[in-house]
């Protein structure tokens, strides 16, 4: 769907967890043979916290973005934090952000765009809206994500997988005459899949305090295969609709920046006549870092030069739900 709404990423900031976990720690926890977890997901080491909280994470990636912005945080006029784990139930995550900046009495709104792994992507439509509506004009969008709390080791395909990590922009309204832009945005959800993908504990439905409450109700569980089906089914015309021919080339975009959800789902990508120099990956050393994953990679993307001003981009990804979104941008 062409929006074509002049916006510009003027920060891009990223932090990491200081403990790396090679894969063979989770080979030992999961009680794998060697080599599997690399065999099987592509993922040869990923960061896990330690004293780290998701709200300190985006602060820290946030100050990196709003230094190139050259920005002080008391110059944001809306927060959002973009992440697939919350810090806790109450209050919204977005706020915790907000006070780790220092900005606890700025009155600056703060809240959240949840959509799971596609919440960053989410979340630049929603920025893109306010911004071009003229209510603000610097947003910071937060992603990080502490999914190493909720693995499950009897699922070894996905407790494997999953590592820690934060991302932030700051975006604001594209000035007349540069190029960038986001052109096409489009998101689909097919409730079918919503129990794919899930943690059934920590609601009101399934709350620790209920009888018959179990520890695993907390835990990440997913079907991986029964999700890559349901994916194939609806990838193509979810594609077309987002810019169309977009399913059998990558048409004049330059780059793609995946959700790194798996390593066959990124193998998947290639079906669709993208050349795979052209897509990004960060699963080899971080692995699915959830909704930061996008900005994450991102994020390598440009500090590795392969996305530079002027390029256009593709975000894209799909999250529980299920749930399949994209943007197409020019940096």
């Amino acid at each position: 769907m062409q929006v074509n709404i002049p916006l510009k990423i003027i920060g891009l900031g990223r932090y990491l967890p200081k403990r790396i976990v090679p894969s063979s720690e989770l080979e030992a926890m999961c009680g794998l043979s060697a080599g599997w977890v690399e065999r099987r997901n592509g993922v040869r080491e990923r960061r896990w916290v330690t004293d780290e909280t998701s709200s300190f994470m985006s602060a820290e990636a946030a100050r990196e973005a709003l230094e190139e912005a050259k920005l002080k945080p008391n110059q944001l006029d809306f927060i959002i934090n973009a992440s697939g784990t919350g810090e806790q139930a109450i209050p919204d995550t977005g706020v915790l952000i907000q006070r780790q900046l220092g900005l606890g009495k700025s009155g600056i709104p703060a809240m959240t765009v949840h959509s799971t792994c596609l919440s960053f992507i989410a979340a630049m439509d929603v920025a893109s809206n306010f911004i071009n509506s003229g209510r603000y004009k610097n947003i910071l969008i937060a992603s990080a994500d502490v999914a190493s709390c909720g693995i499950n080791p009897k699922e070894p395909e996905s407790a494997s997988l999953v590592g820690d990590a934060a991302a932030a922009v700051v975006v604001t309204r594209a000035n007349y005459g540069e190029p960038s832009m986001i052109h096409h945005a489009h998101f689909k959800t097919y409730g079918e899949g919503a129990y794919l993908t899930t943690i059934m504990g920590g609601g009101s439905r399934m709350h620790p305090r209920f009888e018959g409450h179990k520890a695993e109700d907390d835990l990440f569980h997913m079907d991986g295969p029964a999700v890559l089906r349901m994916v194939r089914g609806v990838a193509h015309e979810f594609l077309e609709e987002l810019y169309s021919g977009l399913s059998k080339s990558m048409m004049d975009v330059d780059v793609v920046v995946p959700h790194q959800a798996s390593k066959i789902g990124l193998m998947m990508l290639e079906r669709f006549g993208w050349p795979e120099n052209k897509i990004i990956k960060t699963i080899e050393t971080l692995g699915n870092c959830v909704a930061a994953s996008i900005p994450v990679t991102l994020y390598q993307g440009v500090i590795d030069g392969q996305i530079q001003r002027g390029n256009k981009v593709l975000l894209v990804g799909t999250g529980a739900g299920l749930s399949l979104g994209g943007l197409v941008l020019t940096y």
